[in-house]
């Protein structure tokens, strides 16, 4: 089988040795999967450009998202990035943990995670119940909207990760009982 391992700045175009560059003055580092994306020559300023848009969700909002969508495809890079992500968004452990199991505490949160796992797993095929429900918690149709632009932002680093199966660089996430 081919195996990745994660391209250096050296190794990358000048489009992404910038992104590079921004990232590490940014986060401190450049994450591996990010580095990943780099193997072509434009998709990482792309995808960034893309994953720091506007959105109508709040972090905390979108760290959610990002916590389901990844449990459902299986990514242990994107769980363990996301549950770091999530504790500095003032999630505690085991809020995470019930999120990833497709619920959450908090009521509205809740709406959000239950209507994520179900647009992930049916692909976009939604019960109207969830539906409903995430309208009434207070949700609108431009919230749909970034809901699914944030699923899919989510789903093609799932996807990355788990095809190349790079190292993990943030502390692993727990296993699900």
């Amino acid at each position: 089988m081919t195996t990745f391992k994660v391209p250096v700045r050296e190794e990358v175009s000048a489009a992404s040795q910038q992104s590079f560059d921004t990232l590490k003055k940014v986060l401190g580092m450049v994450p591996n999967l990010y580095a990943t994306m780099a193997y072509s020559d434009n998709a990482l300023s792309k995808f960034l450009t893309f994953q720091n848009a506007p959105t109508s969700l709040s972090n905390k909002e979108k760290e959610a998202v990002n916590l389901i969508v990844s449990q459902i495809n299986g990514c242990k890079y994107c769980l363990s990035a996301h549950t770091m992500l999530g504790k500095m968004n003032g999630f505690t452990d085991e809020e995470i943990i019930l999120i990833r199991k497709g619920g959450s505490s908090i009521p509205k949160i809740n709406a959000l995670v239950q209507m994520a796992k179900d647009v992930t797993e049916n692909k976009g095929h939604v019960t109207p119940e969830k539906l409903d429900a995430f309208f009434e918690a207070g949700y609108t149709k431009g919230n749909l909207v970034d809901l699914i632009l944030l699923v899919g932002d989510k789903t093609i680093m799932n996807y990355l990760h788990n095809l190349t199966d790079i190292a993990i660089d943030f502390p692993l996430a727990p296993e699900l009982n």
